[in-house]
C-alpha cells in the first residue's frame, strides 16, 4: 500500500509537470510560425518556463521536505555535544 506521503509527493509533483506541460504548449501555439517552429521569442519563453519549472521543482522539495519531515524522526538534531564540527575527522 502506498503512503500518505508519497501520495502528497506524487500529485505535488504530477501538478507541476502539468503546469509545466501546459506552459510549453501554450509557448508553442503562441510563438509558433506557419512551418512548424518556434520563433526567437518563444525560444526565449521556452527556455525561461524551463528555467521557472526547475525553480518549482527545487520550491517543491524544499518545501514537501519541511511539511513532511516528522519532529519524532530526529532528522534535525544535532549529534555533536556542543554543536560544532571542529572535533570530528
Amino acid at each position: 500500500m502506498v503512503e500518505r506521503e508519497q501520495v502528497i509527493e506524487i500529485g505535488v509533483a504530477v501538478a507541476a509537470v502539468a503546469v509545466m506541460l501546459a506552459a510549453m504548449l501554450t509557448i508553442g501555439s503562441t510563438y509558433g510560425a506557419e512551418n512548424s517552429t518556434l520563433s526567437p521569442a518563444g525560444g526565449q519563453m521556452l527556455v525561461g518556463v524551463i528555467v521557472g519549472f526547475i525553480f518549482l521543482m527545487t520550491a517543491v522539495g524544499v518545501g514537501l521536505a519541511y511539511t513532511l519531515n516528522d519532529p519524532e524522526d530526529d532528522l534535525d538534531a544535532d549529534d555533536d555535544e556542543n554543536g560544532d564540527a571542529q572535533g570530528t575527522v
